[in-house]
């Protein structure tokens, strides 16, 4: 009875946690959200009222408490709001639908040729499209030059009315693509920091239940009866807290190094298994070269790796060895196998010594979960697929048709990794729903220094370490 009275309490308050706070950033129904993320406490709960105190087999809950986050997270993403839409009272009835006008009169249109010198991009022709000025011709300076010039040049004749960008089509040629700047007013580009500061002490409390619960030091009863014992799971909370606090305001301060418009870091409390499912920040604007665009995707998930790599030596220092089994897996928190990452088999060498042999696995200290946590969150983002960090690494150095190509190439490894690390299915299957391009900069013909080349290089060397097993031949030598 005590779990279904909490079941109940835990949904009223996921309600209201994603009415005030993640509803106002997706457009996803706010009873689909809440019956998602509460279906693994509401197939918890239909079982102890069949059963009893018999416990659910592993696969349920594992497959209950890993998919529905990701689902979870995928429904946000795919409602995410427009950046001009944050309504904060009821809007207007819709008009009927017309066509929308032209972005310049016919007029203006020798104003907008004005503006490429044939010096620098020869014009040749004008589409006029409804929301798009397309403006094609032959480059005849740099990039850099071409793109800062015409910019300049846009700007003087129509104001801020217009972003300016400069693309590469499929068939090689550069194209200046004018279309309309919706960016907020910069009194607005410094909100959402209360909503941020609300979000972090949910997840701070989420995560700090998660810390006991994942142990199995505590039951809920015993919680409920004694709210002290909440502080023995500060260690993972803290952890996993300042993981995703660096992650996110290494993004912040990137994007505001380069003038970028961005959001204050949002964290998504979940009140069961991890206690959260990550963190963002909202970028507003487009990048304005590939070199800024490489910055925002490196710096998150760099932050993020070197935050997590003293956190999870730490944790496996203090952790168990037990003896390998059937169950032992990767992602198995009382019985993890670490030669599944060559990262990871490295670390738990280096933290454990001689008492780790080849046939063993390791029962994982709470802080050591927040610290695998957080190359697991280095690992997904440091895929070079669409809009995630490694997809914005990836399009920064390749171009944009060509890190769309990468993407596609990640996908077909992620799925034949599936039958190799079973454990990364859910991974490839996550991957299958996002787009494999990338939006594109505002100059997005300007390559990268070289120093962002190699550094791009290793990122994704990284996430060869993290993500590939460790083979067996190596394995013998270092046990």
């Amino acid at each position: 009875m005590t779990f279904v009275l909490l079941s109940i309490l835990l949904g009223i308050l996921t309600y209201w946690v994603i009415r005030r706070g993640v509803a106002t950033m997706t457009r996803s129904p706010v009873w689909l959200l809440w019956l998602i993320i509460m279906t693994p406490i509401l197939a918890l709960t239909a079982w102890v009222l069949k059963y009893g105190r018999y416990a659910p087999p592993n696969l349920l809950i594992l497959s209950l408490f890993v998919i529905c986050p990701l689902v979870y997270t995928w429904v946000v993403l795919l409602g995410r709001r427009p950046q001009d839409e944050m309504p904060t009272v009821p809007l207007p009835r819709a008009r009927p639908s017309q066509p929308p006008p032209m972005l310049i009169k016919r007029e203006e249109e020798e104003r907008l040729r004005a503006c490429f010198p044939w010096s620098v991009y020869f014009l040749q022709k004008i589409e006029r499209r409804q929301q798009m000025m397309v403006c094609r011709g032959r480059l005849k300076a740099t990039p850099a030059v071409a793109h800062s010039t015409v910019q300049q040049n846009v700007r003087s004749q129509f104001g801020e009315q217009f972003l300016v960008v400069l693309q590469e089509e499929r068939n090689g040629h550069p194209v200046f693509t004018l279309v309309p700047n919706k960016r907020q007013p910069k009194s607005s580009e410094n909100s959402g920091w209360l909503l941020s500061l609300v979000l972090f002490i949910l997840t701070l409390g989420t995560t700090t239940l998660a810390g006991l619960l994942l142990v199995g030091e505590l039951s809920i009863p015993e919680l409920l009866s004694q709210p002290r014992l909440l502080v023995k799971g500060l260690g993972y909370s803290l952890a996993v807290m300042v993981i995703l606090a660096v992650r996110e305001l290494a993004h912040y301060a990137s994007a505001r190094r380069h003038k970028i418009a961005v959001t204050a870091p949002f964290f998504i409390p979940v009140p069961y298994f991890l206690g959260t499912v990550g963190a963002f920040v909202r970028i507003k604007a487009p990048a304005p070269n590939r070199r800024a665009l490489f910055d925002l995707g490196l710096t998150g998930p760099l932050a993020g790796f070197i935050v997590s790599l003293p956190i999870v030596i730490w944790g496996l220092a203090h952790s168990q060895v037990v003896d390998l089994t059937e169950a032992s897996s990767l992602f198995n928190f009382q019985s993890l196998d670490p030669k599944g990452s060559i990262l990871l088999t490295l670390l738990s060498k280096l933290a454990l010594g001689d008492s780790l042999q080849m046939d063993q696995a390791i029962y994982l200290h709470s802080v050591a979960i927040a610290g695998c946590l957080g190359l697991v969150l280095t690992a997904l983002n440091l895929m070079p697929v669409g809009q995630l960090d490694g997809g914005h690494i990836v399009h920064a150095m390749y171009g944009r048709w060509g890190g769309a190509a990468i993407g596609n190439i990640a996908r077909v490894l992620v799925a034949a990794m599936v039958f190799i690390q079973p454990e990364y299915l859910l991974w490839a299957l996550l991957l299958v729903f996002m787009p494999s391009r990338d939006d594109p900069a505002l100059d997005d013909l300007s390559e990268l220094d070289g120093i962002r080349d190699m550094l791009g290089l290793l990122a994704m060397a990284l996430l060869v370490l993290i993500v590939l097993p460790m083979p067996q031949s190596i394995s013998r030598i270092l046990f």
